[in-house]
Order: structure tokens, then sequence, then C-alpha cells
């Protein structure tokens, strides 16, 4: 029982939490890790602000726009349902497997949960606040971004957040197949080397990465949405 107990915690496979930190700190200081983070960051960020650029302002308008709706949705309902990883031997068919495959494949697959939740986010607006902004004299526009497109902010951001967490998933599998440096090369490198320190370092730092921006998201929500704060009347 206690031999099995020990291969089942075979410090190859299973390091300690002590020598994960060492094999970061061997990474840090000879500069690996901030290249890979750099890397990483900035194809995920690329790629996420094209997807972010054009889902939100087409899900702002189909979500408004129902003869718009009509045409972008049997498009968008025809692509959504296509894994991006699917996609990825056509990206590095068509356009190398430099960085402009990585950042549009990211884009893609950004794309959909924030236009997705864009649109339910306009077509959830209450109808009183509408019809209230028609009473005070507002015009088709003014309604439109002062009511609507706050009444949506929540799903945005949701959608951002969505958005964001899948980028980070498709960039490492792009990077673990077609890709020089970055997190997601870099545990593949380690696999082939059967460093397994290190494979625990980059998926613990991917994971730090997307739990940072994601907080990030939720304060500038809370920024944002300060109108959102409930009222308790108080009781005399």
């Amino acid at each position: 029982m206690l031999n099995v107990r020990r291969q089942f915690l075979n410090p190859i496979l299973f390091p300690s939490p002590l020598r994960m930190v060492w094999a970061a700190y061997e990474e840090s200081a000879e500069g690996i890790l901030w290249r890979d983070i750099a890397a990483s960051l900035g194809r995920v960020f690329q790629g996420f602000g094209i997807g972010a650029l054009i889902a939100v302002p087409l899900g702002c308008a189909t979500g408004y726009f129902r003869r718009l709706d009509d045409w972008v949705d049997p498009i968008v309902e025809l692509f959504r349902p296509i894994p991006p990883l699917a996609l990825l031997p056509l990206f590095i068919i068509w356009l190398g497997i430099g960085e402009i495959a990585k950042v549009l494949l990211i884009a893609f697959s950004t794309f959909f949960p924030i236009f997705l939740n864009t649109t339910e986010g306009v077509r959830a607006t209450d109808p009183i606040h509408v019809r209230a902004a028609l009473s005070l004299g507002a015009n088709r526009w003014q309604i439109f971004g002062n009511v609507i497109v706050r009444s949506a902010l929540p799903n945005i951001i949701v959608g951002l957040r969505l958005g964001f967490a899948l980028g980070f998933f498709v960039l490492v599998a792009a990077e673990l197949i077609a890709a020089d440096s970055g997190l997601g090369y870099r545990i593949q490198e380690s696999r082939n080397f059967f460093l397994v320190d290190r494979m625990f370092v980059g998926a613990a730092v991917i994971g730090v990465l997307g739990f940072t921006f994601n907080l990030v998201l939720r304060r500038l929500e809370d920024l944002l949405l300060r109108w959102r704060t409930t009222i308790v009347p108080e009781h005399g």
C-alpha cells in the first residue's frame, strides 16, 4: 500500500509547490517567462481587441435594428457552432504560422460571446425606460446612446469576460501547434523535455493572467455601472 501511494505521488509527475516556485524563479531569471507572457498577452489583446471592436457595435446595431438582425443573425448562427480550433489548420494554410493567423483566430473566437451578449442586452432594455426618454423629448439616437447602450452594459461586460477567457483558451491551443514563443509553446516544449514543473508553471501563469483580467473587468463594471446601486428606502 505504501509503495502504491509513493508511486501515485511520484515527485517527477507531481512536483512539490516549492519545486514549481523554483522553476518559476529559474524561468524568470533567464527572462524566458517574461518573454512568453509578453508574447501571449500581445496576441490575446490584439485578437480580443479586434473581436470586441467588431462585436460590440454590430451587436448594438443588430439588437436595435430588426432588419439588420434578419441579415446578421443567420450568418452568425451558421458560424457560431464551429469550434475555433477546427479552423486552426485552415488559418495556418491561409495565413501561415505567423502572428496574423493566431490573432485572427482569437478575434474569431472572442467575437461570438461578445456579440451575443451585447445583442441580448440591447433587446432586454426595459420599454418603460425608452418611453420615459421619449416623453422627455429624446430622439432616436439619444435613446440609443443614453438608454439602450447603458442598459446593455452589464451584458456587454459579461460578454467581454467570456470572450477574453475563450480567447486565452484558443491562444494557448494555437501556440501548442504553431508558435516559437508564448506560454502555450513553453508548455509544449516542457512536455517534450519532460519538465513537468515548468508545465505547471505555464498553466499557473495562464490562470493568474485570466483571473487578473477578469478582476479588472469586474472593477470596470462596478465603476461604469454605479447607477445600478440598489437604494434601500429608510423606514421611519
